[in-house]
């Protein structure tokens, strides 16, 4: 699957909708690839004390629901800023499931990087 079909699909769960009155849901939408060919998607969950879900947390949580923690890519959209890179906590989360992922390809606004790339100083 082309970067591009994923992309469309984490678009598509990028909708944001207030569901209390300080609570966001849905600012950023991710879509997994595994190594299986299944997709995975997630949204992000925003409440005011920082207890949060990412869309990533979200989308990986979904995969390991059903049995598979390998990534072979991924893509974040946030409906504010386009294409988005998983946080820091997102990252390490990534790498802490199955060590493999660290070749997962992540499409960034600029091109793809490889997880490796982007979490370079592992604990």
């Amino acid at each position: 699957m082309e970067f591009e079909e994923l992309l469309e699909i984490a678009k598509s769960k990028a909708n944001p909708w207030q569901i209390a009155k300080h609570t966001v849901v849905g600012k950023v939408g991710t879509a997994l690839l595994t190594d299986k060919g299944n997709i995975y998607t997630g949204i992000d969950i925003d409440v005011p004390c920082a207890i949060g879900f990412c869309a990533e947390h979200s989308a990986i949580a979904s995969m390991l629901g059903n049995g598979e923690n390998r990534i072979v890519k991924a893509v974040s959209y946030s409906a504010k800023y386009g294409v988005i890179a998983p946080c820091g906590r997102c990252r390490e989360f990534m790498y802490q499931i199955n060590k493999e992922n660290l070749d997962c390809q992540i499409l960034l606004k600029d091109g793809a990087k490889t997880l490796d790339e982007l979490l370079p100083n592992r604990w």
